[in-house]
């Protein structure tokens, strides 16, 4: 692999990003592939003798992966700061394959083959909690590893990789399932009232006993590449830097950026990581609220109702072939990612998001009122594919490349792990109320429950539009150190209002300028700003945030006295 000593190789970084997203793929191969396994897998274990297998019992086991993915994402950052992207990452694989191999083989060691059992399902949702925590894992640090990785100036696009990479991996799984019913059909389930369910006697019995799991077992192969490619990529240089392993983190930057690069991007490193971690309000409560709201609106629009439930959703609104709907919509999403994939360096983060919201919430509105309407199942499907592309040249990728950028490098593990744990509570909610939301009737027969679901998720998308106009930074063609310095300004105001305390004015002379010790100056930040910690970190992030805006700043040569300086305008 050639390496520019000036430029660094883009084989070497896009080698790495390339297996890191395969993290990504894994995590929509994961929580896609029950789409195509929950009704084998629901009329399986209606057939258990020792209790009932409810649609609750149903809901509950189409979406327990989702609690391993909380559970994943909270110890994420725990992980990440204390093992390290790269281990993280090669833990989540293995966790991923076994929960492939257990889901589809849920009898192993315990249990007679064949036969449901409520300690079967019990064992088969343990599995599938082992496969979210995987996909927590995955889903907080692969975005925050390729981040921390990338050169700045490329940085938002190779992040959007990974969010390809999800939706790449949703529809392999659709086609995989595909392939693997081939001609057999999927169950009848019909309700029988209070939410019991009863299989039709001439539903395809294959599919009941053996399609749902080869289904789920088809995932050991991607887990197995994942696992063992990832053994052969760099460790980010931002933690290595946070270990005090300088040399190893130079020689990352040096063969991703270049020598001349690297050595001042490393001094950049070090400047925000005098510390390994900081408190993780030191930089404002607001900080963290944007990036737990980017979470919660990524999933609160809905779109997961979508990405779960396809197949059904196409099937009430009266399409004969939904599964062939859903790899079109798979197809179209895919088309649409790359959108992001290919402006988020050149339009910017926030106006994606913007329009996308806007978009989105034309869609949700546009199957409120067509769904169910005579002759208009065209129109219904239509409005729901601008939904859903909407949201795949916004939310989808934008959200994550925001997440791993968005936080300063000392709280970034800790601050990553909570909206990302936000994110999955809110999948969760969204994915479990779907159905029942879904299927409300003001009157028999009616369909209530499909306009003022989609009615409630367009309502969401335009609140999404506001937030993002109204709080969230744009980060396109800042670098991950600049985060402190942005989130350390808007804590602290408007600097002006410190000359007073802090600053000399610039026109005087060098004599008259003297140097003002750095205890003099951390004494007066914190008795205007008490919620600043007087930390040398924040005084060099001020310096950062007062160069570029026509301030000058230095230390003596001792470094025992720092003077700020008002620059004539």
């Amino acid at each position: 692999m050639e390496q520019n000593v000036d430029k660094g190789s883009k084989s070497y970084l896009f080698s790495i990003v390339m297996v890191a997203v395969l993290g990504g793929l894994l995590f929509g191969y994961d929580t896609a592939v029950i789409s195509g396994a929950e009704k084998g897998l629901q009329a399986f274990f209606m057939g258990a003798d020792d209790y009932t297998h409810s649609d609750l019992y149903h809901g509950l086991t189409s979406s327990s992966a989702l609690i391993g993915c909380i559970i994943g994402s909270a110890i994420s950052g725990l992980f990440a700061s204390n093992l390290g992207r790269k281990r993280t990452l090669m833990i989540a694989g293995m966790l991923f394959f076994v929960s492939a191999y257990g889901s589809m083989e849920p009898e192993t060691l315990f249990f007679e083959r064949g036969v449901p059992t409520y300690d079967l399902l019990v064992m088969f949702n343990i599995y599938r909690v082992i496969g979210g925590i995987g996909v927590g894992l995955a889903s907080a640090v692969c975005p925050m590893y390729i981040g921390e990785i990338s050169p700045y100036k490329i940085r938002g696009m190779l992040v959007s990789w990974n969010q390809f990479a999800i939706i790449f991996g949703q529809l392999v799984v659709y086609f995989v399932n595909f392939m693997i019913l081939g001609d057999h059909e999927m169950p009848e389930i019909v309700s029988i009232g209070q939410g019991v369910n009863a299989v039709l006697p001439h539903s395809d019995q294959w599919t009941i006993t053996t399609g749902w799991r080869y289904m789920f077992g088809s995932e050991m192969i991607p887990a197995a590449l994942f696992t063992i490619l990832i053994c052969f990529v760099p460790e980010s240089p931002r933690y290595l830097v946070s270990v005090g392993k300088f040399d190893d983190a130079q020689h990352v930057l040096s063969r991703i950026n270049g020598m001349r690069q690297a050595h001042v991007i490393l001094e950049e490193i070090k400047e925000t990581m005098h510390t390994k971690t900081e408190k993780l309000f030191t930089y404002g409560w607001m900080c963290i609220f944007v990036g737990i709201m980017l979470s919660v609106f990524q999933q609160a629009v809905g779109i997961n109702a979508v990405l779960y439930y396809a197949p059904r959703i196409y099937d009430a609104m009266g399409f004969d072939n939904e599964m062939t709907v859903t790899i079109f919509t798979g197809i179209v999403n895919i088309i649409f990612t790359l959108v992001a994939i290919f402006t988020v360096e050149r339009l910017g983060r926030r106006p994606l998001l913007i329009v996308g919201s806007i978009g989105m919430a034309i869609g949700a509105f546009g199957v409120a009122v067509s769904f169910g309407q005579p002759g208009m199942e065209e129109v219904c499907m239509a409005n729901l594919l601008i939904y859903s592309a909407c949201f795949m040249f916004s939310w989808g990728p934008i959200c994550w490349v925001l997440i791993a950028e968005v936080f300063p490098n000392t709280i970034r593990g800790a601050a990553v792990a909570i909206a990302v744990a936000f994110q999955w509570v809110f999948n969760f909610i969204v994915s479990s109320s779907f159905v029942p939301m879904f299927n409300l009737h003001l009157t028999e027969g009616d369909h209530f429950g499909h306009w003022f679901t989609y009615g409630l998720y367009g309502i969401i998308c335009i609140l999404a539009a506001v937030f993002v106009w109204k709080l969230v930074p744009e980060t396109k063609g800042k670098t991950l150190e600049d985060m402190t310095a942005l989130w350390l300004h808007h804590l602290m105001g408007d600097y002006p209002e410190m000359v007073g305390a802090v600053f000399v004015p610039a026109e005087q002379t060098p004599a008259e300028t003297p140097f003002m010790k750095l205890d003099d100056v951390m004494a007066a930040i914190a008795e205007k700003y008490p919620k600043v910690q007087n930390t040398h970190d924040e005084l060099t992030a001020l310096g950062r945030v007062l160069k570029s805006r026509n301030y000058e700043h230095k230390t003596s040569e001792d470094g025992s006295f720092y003077k700020i300086a008002l620059k004539k305008s």
